[in-house]
């Protein structure tokens, strides 16, 4: 199965450990953005990937192309054009104080790009699956019609389209609302991935759930997943991440997976001592297309999709730099961090 993911990449500026933002005059600089960590994290998992984007035509969007390639992405379907790269800065929480994300990214070549700028139908007939996220419409306009336009171009060549919600409230500011676009988005999609904020804000779908009450009620979660599938009847599936934040370097990792057939729940993982969980989701969203396609029946592909993004909380960057191995054994039950000799 060949894989095509589409939105923006960045750069990312992240403070050394734990320190405030120019707490010392240091920034570690890596590339990070939710589609992109999707098509890296199935490369690493064996599979056939590709990453479409706008860069701009610089040294900067030259090094992101890079490194991408040194993960195996295929970036042939890069746009160069006007505009800038995007770029956060992330300050990294610990115990109590929470972890925070500043964007700086008006103005973006992906922000930029015209609609119809994309080929649609000259590049997805060699692809098996597009995957794309709520984090493109909220950039622009102009990336929301992009977006509008490979989904239903994808729907129409047959393609498995899937989408993780991934609202972003600081992102909306061009005028339309999330629960205005999103929508017409979930019409094309075949496999969603959220978590329980995603549904609310981006569909407007109510429900009272309480990330913070200690312990998940299941059966609330099982119910947003039906009200979800009820609305969208092109939906095969939903998966929603269950994450309890005890504190910044403590949280309760698992997932439950809603089809039009059955409603099944991941293993727990208690994660202590993260080192970063920014891109947790992504490789949550990495992992169940790859287990859709690796294993024969849907509890396999949960309990894949939620061990790749417990692991991932172990990886420093946005990319979860883990193979379908690593994975496995922790699947398996290998959670001692032992030395391997």
């Amino acid at each position: 199965m060949k894989v095509l993911t589409f939105g923006e990449i960045m750069i990312r500026l992240k403070t050394p450990g734990t320190e405030r933002l120019f707490q010392s005059p240091l920034l570690e600089a890596t590339f990070g953005g939710g589609e992109a960590n999707v098509a890296v994290s199935l490369a690493n998992f064996g599979m056939d990937s590709a990453f479409m984007t706008f860069l701009p035509n610089n040294k900067i969007g030259d090094a992101c192309i890079g490194e991408l390639r040194r993960f195996g992405v295929s970036t042939a379907h890069i746009q160069r054009g006007p505009g800038r790269m995007g770029i956060y800065f992330l300050e990294a929480g610990a115990n109590q104080l929470p972890s925070k994300v500043i964007y700086d990214r008006e103005y973006s070549a992906i922000a930029l790009a015209d609609p119809g700028a994309v080929d649609w139908k000259g590049i997805l007939p060699e692809y098996g699956w597009f995957h794309v996220t709520g984090i493109t419409p909220a950039i622009s306009e102009n990336a929301m019609t992009l977006a509008l336009e490979g989904v239903r171009a994808a729907k129409a060549c047959g393609l498995k389209v899937s989408c993780d919600l991934n609202y972003r409230k600081n992102l909306w500011k061009y005028g339309k609302k999330a629960h205005e676009v999103m929508p017409g988005i979930m019409e094309c999609v075949d496999v969603a991935v959220a978590n329980e904020e995603d549904v609310q804000k981006a569909l407007g779908i109510s429900m009272d759930v309480d990330v913070q009450a200690g312990s998940l009620d299941l059966e609330k979660y099982h119910k947003l997943g039906d009200q979800v599938l009820a609305q969208f009847k092109n939906l095969q599936m939903i998966a929603i991440t269950l994450r309890e934040s005890v504190s910044a370097d403590s949280n309760g990792w698992a997932a439950c997976l809603n089809t039009r057939d059955e409603f099944l729940v991941s293993r727990k993982y208690m994660i202590d001592d993260i080192v970063d969980r920014v891109g947790g989701g992504d490789a949550f969203a990495g992992g169940l297309i790859y287990g859709l396609n690796a294993y024969d029946n849907f509890q396999q592909a949960l309990e894949f999709a939620t061990a790749a993004g417990c692991l991932k909380h172990s990886i420093s960057g946005d990319f979860n730099r883990v193979s379908a191995a690593d994975v496995e054994n922790l699947m398996k039950g290998d959670s001692s961090g032992r030395v391997q000799r």
